[in-house]
């Protein structure tokens, strides 16, 4: 499995561009993205983060429910989880813009529901249910 994201600083138009390569179906935000070839731009730094994804026959409009100035990698990567076979996209990392961008998975969504839940009734679902694996995808960014 190999990920391949090119993070450029553009022009006033476009504050941040690059380009990725999904080498399987991966859900990130409401979308579902086909493997293959993608650009992306984000026009603006700013609250609604949103990012403009196209690739072969597909667009996508894909906004982030925030972001965050913590950033662990000095490479923009995306950082996907497993959640029941499905790939998924949880963080964005654009160490140039300083932000690392989070996305709603599935799990997040049901989160307040599941504690509740715990609290009430002890879990009794199989840890390999429950549990995630996340990966995080080396990125190859274009010299400045």
């Amino acid at each position: 499995m190999h990920w391949a994201l090119l993070a450029i600083s553009g022009n006033a138009q476009d504050a941040y561009q690059g380009k990725f390569t999904l080498p399987f179906e991966t859900h990130w935000g409401s979308t579902t993205l086909p493997a293959g070839d993608y650009t992306f731009t984000l026009p603006f730094h700013g609250a609604p983060y949103t990012l403009y994804i196209q690739g072969k026959g597909v667009s996508a409009i894909v906004v982030a429910n925030t972001a965050d100035q913590k950033i662990a990698s000095s490479h923009p990567q995306l950082n996907l989880v497993d959640i029941a076979g499905v790939q998924t996209v949880q963080t964005f990392e654009a160490p140039a813009l300083g932000v690392t961008f989070i996305f709603a998975t599935p799990t997040q969504k049901r989160m307040g529901r599941k504690e509740a839940r715990q609290k009430m009734v002890p879990q009794s679902a199989p840890a390999s249910q429950t549990s995630e694996n996340k990966t995080s995808i080396e990125v190859h960014t274009a010299g400045r």
